[in-house]
């Protein structure tokens, strides 16, 4: 599948406000990671997200597609038949209508490549004048859980220096390694990540009272609906700790020292891993986590990994990347480091032979 960055936007792009002719008809749709589905007025779907890369797609027979949005927060690309990616620019309330489709059978997937925290946004679905055709079935899923190195925060940017705006428009979550990762073994995925979060502590003390393992059980960042799924991985891939000891413990904060704060995450990342074990007990999971911070990350997944395998757990195991150039936004990893490690996932994966 082609990926563009996010600041490209093809001429072809028709955006009009909501005007739907009375024959246009919801296609189904099949829905890629977390997402809130409702039943609207005229009975048609809509799908509330606020998780990175969500995804939604559907296939028809015919030469008629018009996606409905009500969205003005977010950047989406939509990939029709395999051809390069169209970048929607925060569609507000407004129909956007494929231009130039021919008579046939057409698949099309639109993806969300934006980070936002603090809003949600709705698809409206696909609509047409045609016949539906059968939907993606995919047999392979695969849910990462992690921080902004999930995300793929500012991965395209072409500075390590962003402000607030160059950073949103430069993180494209499908180009982290996670979507690579499972785009290469055609599955179905869930990207249940966000920036700043880790397993006790977030960046530099900011927010408390909040975690990614607290926020983790919702399907919105709002923290008004229980996530409740079919969803059951075969790989559950958990990359947290950089926020938790990438910088020095303030004053005030509730760890009086460093190793207080160490064997925290340990306790808390290990009940973690329980919690998910139980409910996806064929799951193979896999801990993911830079050298950086002199190695203090990599050491306390390395403390995680051998006290959940000591308790029984066998289907687990850690990746520990080193070799990234840190070229993204504030320091993060570029779109070229999330090749790099998608790569070192994939070998992992091959070689222990999940499927």
């Amino acid at each position: 599948m082609n990926l563009t960055k996010p600041g490209l936007l093809l001429a072809a792009l028709t955006l009009a406000p909501f005007s739907m002719a009375a024959d246009l008809q919801q296609l189904p749709t099949h829905v890629g990671g977390r997402v809130l589905e409702s039943t609207i007025a005229d009975g048609s779907k809509a799908y509330e997200y606020s998780w990175p890369a969500v995804y939604f797609e559907t296939a028809f027979k015919g030469d008629s597609l018009t996606l409905k949005f009500n969205d003005d927060q977010n950047i989406f690309q939509l990939i029709v038949d395999d051809g390069t990616p169209v970048v929607i620019n925060k569609p507000g309330a407004q129909d956007y209508v494929v231009p130039g489709l021919t008579a046939g059978t057409h698949r099309a997937r639109l993806e969300k490549i934006t980070e936002t925290q603090s809003s949600t946004g709705r698809f409206l679905g696909f609509f047409s004048e045609d016949k539906p055709a059968a939907l993606p079935n995919r047999k392979r899923q695969i849910e990462f859980i992690g921080d902004s190195f999930t995300v793929g925060y500012g991965n395209t940017s072409p500075s390590r220096e962003c402000n607030n705006e160059e950073l949103f428009k430069t993180t494209n979550s499908q180009l982290s390694f996670g979507p690579i990762a499972a785009k290469h073994f055609n599955a179905d995925y869930q990207i249940n990540a966000s920036s700043g979060f880790g397993i006790v502590r977030n960046y530099n003390g900011s927010s408390p009272d909040k975690s990614l393992i607290g926020l983790y059980p919702f399907t919105l960042y709002n923290n008004n609906y229980i996530y409740t799924s079919s969803w059951q991985p075969h790989v559950i891939v958990i990359g947290l700790g950089t926020n938790d000891f990438s910088t020095p413990l303030n004053n005030g904060e509730r760890w009086k020292t460093r190793e207080e704060l160490q064997q925290d995450y340990i306790n808390k990342y290990v009940e973690f891993i329980n919690a998910l074990q139980r409910k996806n007990p064929k799951a193979q999971f896999v801990l993911m986590a830079s050298d950086r911070a002199e190695g203090e990350i990599a050491n306390q997944v390395g403390k995680v990994l051998a006290q959940v395998k000591a308790a029984g757990i066998k289907n687990i195991d850690s990746i520990i990347f080193t070799g990234l150039d840190y070229q993204g936004c504030h320091y993060h990893p570029s779109a070229k480091d999330d090749k790099l490690v998608a790569d070192l996932l994939i070998a992992h994966l091959k070689s222990r032979k999940v499927w």
